[in-house]
């Protein structure tokens, strides 16, 4: 019984799977890393409790399953994208390490839109210029903590941190590379102007691999009880497209759908395609010759969160509800008119990025009467989630990319009216994944390639997808959500002016 470690290093834990060579799962554990907001708009984290969560995670196994950990033949990892942790040449960490979700660095990124311009931009890094970048938080620092560049001799990613904890090794995959504004996408390569243009000295920037490369392996004396020295470790890969290749999305036109707390379509493409108008982010994908087109509303399952807690549902009419107020809502909901009786919701709880790159966009109710009821309510933040998706997918189609499989993972998964819903606004059948378990099931696979059983990352994939349940459009439906989406458009304009 041979099995691989895959390992997701996210924003409110560490997350550690044992995989065998079937992709079966043989064991998980997590552990829980904290975030610091110092400040209105900053988050930042201490690599340091990183490597201790990943030490709690690894022990865990080692308790639970000893005889798979100890069977463990190479190692991958995920991570959250964008952060950024600066080490001296001796390898200590400098300051805490800047989160994707912190927005400190809007002038810096204003700044560079107005001096590289937005088609530069783009043709360079796929991507416009946002706070939550690495790259703006570097310009940031040089600003404002210059002493700590002055003694910077290293810039890693998240996950990128674990894996020079693991092997000693330097170094950093395309997908996590795309995310920083430093690459060059298209050449898969670090990028001189864009170095110059955000202030980052090159020697900083460790090599560029692909995702399934070994560099390097598990050094004896880690404090990662019951791992084995001495096996390989890979590059892996940033969160959003380690998912994506757990669920199988290798091949050009495949797509996975994320509804977790945002709601992410991404799609693969077989040349690097980035988006005109520069609302998708257009990024390296986990797989040799492959990027990937990826739509990102920032409210999805938030939102859906959001209303079930500061409007609790009723229960008169189904009496006590033993189960979460979300699944009461999803439940009032169904039962609902499609396209909730003229009620819209726009879902901009945090701003917005696709289909509007709008941070200043906020959420509303429009067209609510003496005769709307709670499950109309109800019925319009689902509308106003899958909506949300399918405009993203309709921004991924203009691009040029073409929608065919799709899988859905995330919690959402669970509710059979978002999973029918979201069917009827893509237009085409979408099913779940059998295991969906995230950015820790795409490292594992990577992993599974440096383990020996398989030759590349698409015949890898063969190897451990299995179809989950399909969900397919519904003409009234579809009909109903089209004039939303259409209404929802006009209604955003009117607004914003």
């Amino acid at each position: 019984m041979e099995t691989v470690l895959g390992i997701d290093l996210g924003t409110s834990s560490v997350k550690a799977l044992l995989v065998g060579a079937d992709g079966q799962l043989f064991g998980e554990a997590r552990a829980a890393v904290a975030s610091v907001h110092a400040h209105p708009g900053w988050s930042e984290q201490s690599p340091e409790t990183w490597w201790r969560a990943l030490a709690g995670a690894v022990g865990r196994l080692a308790s639970e399953h000893a005889g798979a950990l100890g069977a463990c033949r190479a190692v991958g990892v995920s991570g959250q994208m964008h952060g950024s942790v600066l080490l001296d040449a001796a390898g200590r960490v400098l300051r805490p390490a800047i989160l994707w979700n912190d927005s400190r660095s809007a002038p810096e990124c204003e700044a560079v839109m107005r001096e590289l311009g937005l088609a530069r931009l783009l043709e360079l890094a796929g991507n416009r210029a946002f706070p939550g970048f690495t790259a703006p938080k570097i310009r940031w620092l040089r600003r404002h903590e210059p002493a700590v560049l002055g003694r910077t001799a290293h810039l890693l990613l998240p996950k990128d941190f674990l894996v020079w904890r693991l092997t000693g090794g330097l170094a950093t995959d395309v997908s996590d590379a795309s995310g920083t504004l430093l690459l060059d996408i298209g050449r898969r390569c670090w990028s001189a102007e864009l170095c110059s243009v955000f202030g980052a000295d090159p020697a900083w920037l460790p090599p560029v691999r692909e995702s399934s490369d070994v560099v390097g392996a598990v050094r004896a004396g880690l404090d990662l009880e019951g791992l084995p020295a001495g096996i390989p470790v890979v590059a892996g890969a940033g969160d959003q497209a380690a998912a994506a290749v757990g669920v199988g999305v290798v091949r050009p036109g495949e797509t996975s759908v994320c509804l977790g707390s945002s709601g992410v379509v991404f799609v693969q493409t077989d040349a690097y395609r980035p988006d005109p108008a520069g609302v998708l982010h257009a990024f390296c994908h986990a797989a040799p010759a492959a990027w990937h087109l990826m739509g990102v509303m920032l409210s999805a399952g938030s939102a859906l969160e959001w209303f079930a807690t500061t409007f609790p549902p009723p229960t008169s009419r189904r009496g006590a509800d033993p189960q979460s107020p979300v699944q009461h809502v999803t439940r009032l909901a169904a039962d609902a008119e499609p396209g909730a009786r003229g009620v819209l919701f726009l879902p901009y709880l945090a701003g917005e990025r696709c289909p509007h790159p709008d941070p200043t966009a906020r959420a509303t109710f429009h067209g609510m009467t003496l005769g709307t009821d709670y499950a109309d309510l109800a019925r319009a933040v689902v509308e106003g989630i899958v909506v949300g998706l399918a405009e993203c997918a309709d921004r991924v189609r203009a691009a040029g990319a073409d929608l065919r499989r799709v899988r859905v993972t995330g919690g959402a998964t669970r509710s059979p009216l978002l999973m029918g819903l979201l069917a009827s606004a893509l237009g085409c059948p979408v099913e779940t994944a059998a295991i969906d378990e995230g950015s820790a099931y795409g490292a594992a696979l990577l992993a599974g390639l440096a383990a020996g059983w398989a030759p590349a990352v698409d015949s890898m994939a063969a190897r451990w997808q299995r179809p989950g349940e399909p969900f397919h459009p519904r003409d009234r439906e579809s009909a109903a959500l089209e004039q939303v989406k259409a209404r929802r458009l006009a209604l955003y304009r009117g607004i914003r002016g």
